[in-house]
């Protein structure tokens, strides 16, 4: 059934439907017997994969069925493959964020942390690779006894800056976008462990307007970062092997290849996540075909451009004139990994096409199967890629054939244990749905960008009166003898009355919404933020952080000449300064942020108020200090009773 875009939310939810909803999943005593089957499988293979890491370091990388000329085999396969799943949950959910694409609500959450445990599982396979785990750490820029730095010029190095950069952006992505949704899980906790846990990450999150106005604005600067940042990542990754003298490597189109390959695996690992959960954990009013059918739509758009590369690589075998290039595609499809090879072409171009059926797209277990069959299709490109090119050299004689280990194999389904176990555990302990994103989707929301109305009929204009403007107000600390707490129904209601507060001259008051009400800044006369000229600092300062860094390592302490190159060449030092200025400007989003809002503020007189705690549920309060100069009990209990307080209540510490 097609519903309007303002109504994606079916089943006539309100706003504490959604918080019991969502919250309810986690709060259950028990989760469904599902879940408990598929933790005990995942644990299982977390186990093997224990196991065989322990095998791996005692006995060494010969365990592997590494040989000349096959160097790389499952090790870099398997990373490659978690690395382009990975990027791509962050990806979606800022790309679709920029777009104001109101449907992401029901997917940002799961492709967020699927891409936290998908990196996590990707970092295993090169930090086990070296052989010598306990001496990664001279990987590290810093300054050391053997007076040695890292080679800046090598794609290798930049992979490190650029999956623990990526790494490090999309925890912070997910973990601010969390905050509402655990001071919802903080105020509706029974138990005191669970109280002080969910309060502790919450740090202090109490619905303030003024929280709110910095919050969004750090979540879209995070988003923006985020955006070119998932795309030089996978990019760099692909530079591990496009600067390479190896044929069927080199090749300038390996980073839009590798990104849109990533995006590809990424839509079908949310797609095999999001419809078993959304049967099992009762999400089908959130989670409805369309929004199924928006992301079926994304995976068959990202898989004609995957098909399309496929087409222009075979194409660039031919046109470039080198037979040893045009032999590497012929053997891939010919030669002794053509089983390989077409199942790869089967699962990548050919099931995505079943999309262009309006059935296939809206049907849960369809795409579910596409999803799964994908990151078959898309383990077998990377498979394809490594060991199509490496195994037959530019040497016949060293012509061999790659076969993996039964500890390689073992390995490998040890990383899907890690993640499944990792996604489990937050589906049964963390919210999976934005519930401070869905809110504002309802109807009765209050957004003003749909609801005009309120501004048109003069009780809550949009700016002060003639005069001299009113002071903004500044965050409440509700000292001892705090002051008034008024209770509000409605987000209409709670602009009206945060206007006349605003009007009758109050300037230390606040307003405190389960969501960011748009209109309520300027109801309340609060000035725009300075957080992006933060941002903008942090990220120059991360920028000629990373060009210093270069420039004193490889012209000064330690220069390394490579091939007669210059010791220092600014286009090889740009993956390292972007990877830094992405990374400081990330940090002084999150911090500057937390700073502005006085958080973490673990006690607050307001959170001692029982009435208070649906502030994250499905109600609208304003506090008035008592320390305000034009504060008077009386009559600010009566102003907001006239403007519709459901209750007013005097506020102690």
């Amino acid at each position: 059934m097609s519903v309007p875009q303002e109504q994606w939310i079916e089943g006539g939810h309100g706003l504490s439907s959604v918080t019991a909803t969502i919250c309810g999943i986690v709060e259950r005593p028990r989760p469904p017997r599902a879940w408990y089957i598929a933790f005990g499988i995942s644990v299982s293979f977390l186990g093997i994969l224990g196991l065989m890491v322990a095998y791996l370091f005692w006995t060494g990388v010969g365990v592997w069925g590494l040989r000349v000329p096959g160097a790389w085999g499952w090790d870099i396969t398997n990373f490659v493959f978690w690395i382009g799943i990975g990027h791509a949950g962050t990806l979606i959910s800022a790309i679709l964020f920029l777009c104001r694409q109101r449907w992401r609500t029901s997917v940002n959450r799961f492709a967020e942390a699927m891409t936290i445990f998908a990196v996590m599982c990707a970092g295993i396979f090169p930090a086990i690779h070296v052989g010598r785990p306990w001496l990664e750490y001279w990987l590290a820029p810093y300054p050391n006894q053997m007076g040695v730095w890292p080679q800046f010029r090598s794609p290798l190095l930049w992979d490190m800056f650029a999956v623990s950069t990526y790494f490090t952006v999309s925890l912070l992505f997910w973990y601010v976008g969390m905050l509402p949704d655990l001071a919802s899980l903080r105020d509706r906790a029974r138990g005191r462990l669970r109280q002080i846990l969910y309060g502790v990450f919450a740090l202090g999150w109490r619905g303030s307007n003024r929280h709110w106005h910095v919050y969004e604005r750090a979540y879209l600067l995070l988003a923006g970062l985020a955006t070119p940042l998932v795309l030089s990542v996978h990019s760099v990754v692909s530079f591990d092997f496009a600067v390479a003298n190896v044929r069927g490597w080199h090749s300038t189109i390996f980073p839009p290849y590798f990104v849109a390959g990533a995006i590809f695996s990424g839509l079908a690992m949310v797609l095999t996540l999001l419809v078993p959960a959304r049967q099992f954990f009762g999400l089908k009013d959130f989670v409805t075909p369309r929004h199924l059918e928006a992301v079926a739509k994304l995976l068959l758009a990202t898989g004609l451009i995957v098909g399309f590369a496929y087409a222009i690589e075979l194409l660039h075998g031919w046109y470039c004139g080198d037979p040893y290039e045009g032999f590497v595609f012929l053997y891939r499809a010919r030669g002794d990994y053509a089983w390989a090879y077409w199942t790869m072409t089967v699962c990548n171009v050919v099931v995505p096409q079943l999309f262009w059926i309006r059935w296939c797209r809206r049907n849960p277990w369809a795409l579910f199967a596409v999803g799964v069959l994908v990151n078959v299709g898309m383990w077998f490109e990377r498979f394809v890629i490594i060991a199509g090119s490496l195994s037959a050299d530019y040497l016949p004689s060293s012509w061999g054939y790659y076969s993996p280990t039964w500890v390689e194999i073992l390995t490998f389904m040890g990383s899907f244990g890690l993640f499944f176990t990792f996604f489990l555990l937050f589906c049964r302990y963390l919210p999976m749905l934005a519930m401070g994103e869905i809110k504002p989707l309802l109807p009765d929301s209050g957004d003003m960008t749909r609801f005009p109305a309120v501004w048109k009929s003069g009780s809550c204009p949009r700016n002060p009166p003639a005069g001299e403007a009113p002071a903004a107000p500044q965050a409440s600390s509700l000292k001892p003898q705090a002051g008034i707490l008024a209770e509000f129904a409605t987000p209409q209601a709670l602009l009206q009355a945060a206007a006349a507060v605003r009007d009758a001259g109050f300037t230390k008051w606040d307003a405190h919404t389960p969501y960011a009400v748009h209109g309520l800044d300027k109801a309340m006369g609060i000035r725009p933020t300075r957080l992006a000229w933060f941002v903008f600092a942090a990220g120059l300062a991360g920028a000629c952080t990373g060009l210093g860094l270069q420039w004193f390592c490889n012209t000064s302490d330690y220069p390394l000449l490579v091939s007669g190159k210059p010791y220092f060449s600014l286009p090889a030092n740009i993956p390292v300064v972007f990877e830094l200025t992405i990374l400081f400007a990330a940090g002084a989003a999150v911090l500057g942020m937390l700073g502005l809002n006085g958080l973490p503020q673990l006690y607050h007189a307001l959170f001692k108020r029982p009435r208070f705690r649906r502030v994250t549920d499905d109600r609208f309060f304003i506090a008035i200090e008592a320390a305000d100069p034009r504060f008077d009990a009386g009559q600010a209990e009566a102003l907001l009773r006239a403007r519709g307080a459901l209750a007013v209540e005097r506020v102690e510490d």
